[in-house]
């Protein structure tokens, strides 16, 4: 059984390792996130910023005075939410090697999720990409 938590960008230039447990798995829908991530919400893994492992480069962007994003500056993948002052990092689900392992506990600022996310289980479902 795997353990640790590993992750990486698109390009695969910026790799991370922590072998610690998470403290919580959540999705925030604010805006400021939703304006960091380019999607709808924000899925993150948080583990103690302490026990992680970063490789490659990062680049660093405050989205607040207390916590600041990590990015690739090569292929611009988000890769982390960090606050400091709480010995915190969280991990986006999408840059996790494996993602399904994980499943968020709750969701906050949810005063500004998308209405359409409501809808989605109406859409027709599709196994692979589109052919058009």
């Amino acid at each position: 059984m795997q353990t640790s938590i590993t992750g990486s960008c698109l390009c695969g230039a910026c790799r991370y390792e922590t072998d610690a447990a998470p403290i919580n798995v959540r999705i925030c829908h604010c805006r400021i996130c939703q304006k960091a991530i380019g999607a709808a919400f924000n899925a993150r893994v948080l583990v103690p910023l302490d026990r992680v492992t970063i490789t490659g480069p990062v680049g660093w962007h405050h989205s607040s005075p207390e916590l600041r994003r990590g990015f690739c500056p090569q292929c611009g993948t988000t890769l982390f939410s960090e606050r400091a002052a709480l010995n915190a990092i969280g991990l986006t689900m999408g840059s996790l090697d494996a993602p399904g392992r994980f499943f968020p506990t709750d969701q906050f600022w949810v005063s500004s999720r998308q209405a359409w996310l409501t809808g989605l289980d109406d859409l027709p479902c599709h196994e692979a990409g589109p052919l058009a």
